[in-house]
């Protein structure tokens, strides 16, 4: 049984790297991706059509307007950029829609695969300037871009099957060491793999996003500007190695790493 398991283990494996590997566009990292995008942007238009029923949408205000013309600016440059490099089919299943949503609390936006937008009311105090939102809105597009839900989807579908084998693998040892084993199992996968590979998307789409805002027309420094913002706001976090996101620190020296590269992006 154990002997099957792994041979079938393997073979999976390997179907899912000949078939689900593809490269990011710009950064071109290697991810392995198994969900259709079809499959999951239907589930994303549905959670999106949720979401906008649960909370007020501020519309035909100066705020409604800018959300509306950044998120247009960065889905046009985005369109732009993928039909200059030949890969405009990869955006035929989006159905882009920005909207503000009503919560002052929220210092938060989101991106959902296929071009689902919003940002809450309370990243407008935070985003002091176009190009600020724009920072924010390159941001969450590039999560979608990049296809990252489907990476994070892909990568926690074969983390269940390597807890599935490690499971069989221990059924005829006493259960303290079985219970011992499977969390160990647990905590290795969150923080080997689950909690890296969140700060590693987090990382990417502050690259991409940076080159988004650029190519929208946005001055890229000003994410940096924005950043800062977030770190008066955010106090202390987490250890960065037990985070999802990286400090705000680090990412203030990613982007001015990255900023000769956005630049020539700039117009």
């Amino acid at each position: 049984m154990r002997k099957r398991f792994s041979n079938l283990t393997r073979t999976v494996l390997l179907l899912a790297i000949l078939v689900g590997c593809q490269q990011v566009a710009i950064t071109g990292r290697d991810q392995l991706v198994l969900i259709p995008s079809s499959q999951l942007n239907a589930l994303s238009f549905s959670e999106y059509s949720n979401l906008l029923n649960e909370y007020e949408i501020e519309r035909n205000t100066p705020d409604a307007r800018e959300v509306t013309a950044v998120g247009t600016d960065i889905k046009n440059a985005v369109e732009r950029y993928f039909r200059q490099e030949g890969m405009s089919e990869q955006l035929d299943d989006y159905a882009w829609e920005v909207n503000l949503l009503v919560d002052d609390d929220m210092v938060n936006a989101f991106a959902m695969p296929g071009g689902k937008v919003a940002v809450f009311t309370g990243m407008m105090d935070v985003a002091e300037t176009p190009a600020q939102l724009a920072t924010v809105m390159g941001h969450e597009v590039a999560h979608a871009i990049a296809h990252h839900g489907n990476e994070r989807m892909t990568q926690q579908l074969l983390t269940s099957l390597g807890g599935v084998g490690l499971a069989i693998a221990l059924r005829d040892k006493p259960q303290e060491t079985q219970a011992l084993a499977l969390a160990a199992f647990g905590v290795g996968t969150q923080l080997g793999i689950l909690l890296p590979y969140s700060r590693t998307h987090e990382s990417e789409a502050d690259h991409l996003g940076l080159i988004f805002m650029a190519m929208a027309g946005y001055d890229p420094h000003e994410a940096v500007d924005f950043w800062e913002n977030m770190d008066q706001l955010g106090g202390a976090g987490p250890p960065e190695w037990l985070s999802t996101h990286p400090a705000h620190q680090t990412r203030i020296e990613n982007l001015n790493e990255w900023m000769p590269e956005a630049m020539r992006y700039y117009q």
